[in-house]
């Protein structure tokens, strides 16, 4: 195996034709330019990604683009389904191929599942992939899910399944909640959901962040993953956080979708699948007023522009 994933990984985003299929020259394009501006590696297929609005064969085809044109051994791709065969094809594919790891959700559907019927899922997914170098992250986002991992979850699937319960992305936005997995499970591979935990995330032992506003703040947030050792590592944390605190007011792939159709000069970044939908020209207006505020943005804008 390579050395397991840690740093700033992108949950990318998936950019759509006027047919609302993803647009795989785009995304790989976009996926090149992250890689070039400081991520670590990708994380295409999640909630940022649209991944639950997509179908399985829309889903296997922007694996297949990644393997052919993407460093495959940099990519932790979503594999969360509420049906198990899909969960189970969508990670067999991409284990296959050589990804870093799938990042799965809980079956989100039925709610109120007993931690027995989690495990079996869980259990069941990494027993009929059947492939020994899988690595599974666990997805903590009950906000969207209303399912969380809970300790007793983890503690069990790792007794059982050992390193192949690589780690765990919290989405939560409760701080404590990582600070609790990190003191519990010590090398447990924990990245936070939110970059404005990313400096907490690495002092108390986590190993990065794989965030949504990484899309456009990737050049912020690298310097933070590279320096949180140094006496920089707040101010550079700091810059980067007025950023995604930004991006928190709007709905965040909208917005994040307005910013790369600035950057890029491409409307058709705009595209999404219902039922989200684009800002509206006041939103518009407004986000990209407080985003011109922001002097850290200034140059990230300029370089991608200039791209």
């Amino acid at each position: 195996m390579a050395e397991p994933p840690r740093g700033v990984y992108a949950a990318m985003l998936t950019p759509f034709n006027a047919n609302l299929d993803p647009d795989l020259g785009a995304f790989v394009n976009h996926g090149r330019w992250l890689l070039a501006n400081g991520c670590d590696g990708l994380a295409p297929l999640g909630t940022t990604g649209e991944g639950n609005s997509l179908s399985l064969k829309q889903r296997m085809r922007m694996i297949e683009a990644a393997i052919t044109k993407l460093p495959i051994d940099r990519c932790i791709f979503g594999a969360g389904s509420c049906a198990l065969a899909d969960a189970v094809q969508l990670a067999r594919e991409a284990t296959r191929a050589g990804a870093a790891g799938v990042l799965m959700l809980p079956p989100f559907y039925y709610k109120n599942p007993s931690e027995d019927g989690l495990y079996d899922f869980f259990a069941a997914a990494i027993e009929r992939v059947g492939i020994p170098r899988l690595r599974l992250y666990l997805y903590h986002f009950p906000q969207l899910s209303a399912v969380p991992i809970t300790a007793a979850l983890i503690r069990r699937l790792r007794q059982t399944f050992g390193d192949t319960i690589a780690g765990l992305k919290d989405s939560g936005g409760d701080w404590n909640y990582s600070a609790a997995l990190l003191k519990e499970f010590p090398g447990f591979a924990v990245f936070s959901g939110s970059e404005q935990y990313l400096l907490n995330n690495l002092r108390a032992g986590g190993v990065g962040t794989i965030a949504a506003s990484v899309n456009v703040t990737a050049p912020l947030a690298a310097p933070v993953y590279r320096h949180w050792q140094t006496p920089d590592a707040d101010r550079l944390q700091a810059a980067l956080t007025a950023v995604r605190v930004l991006f928190q007011d709007y709905p965040l792939i909208s917005g994040l979708k307005e910013i790369m159709a600035l950057i890029t000069g491409n409307p058709a970044w705009r595209a999404m699948l219902p039922p989200n939908k684009p800002l509206g020209p006041a939103e518009s207006a407004a986000l990209k007023a407080k985003l011109a505020e922001l002097p850290a943005m200034q140059p990230v804008i300029a370089a991608a522009r200039a791209a």
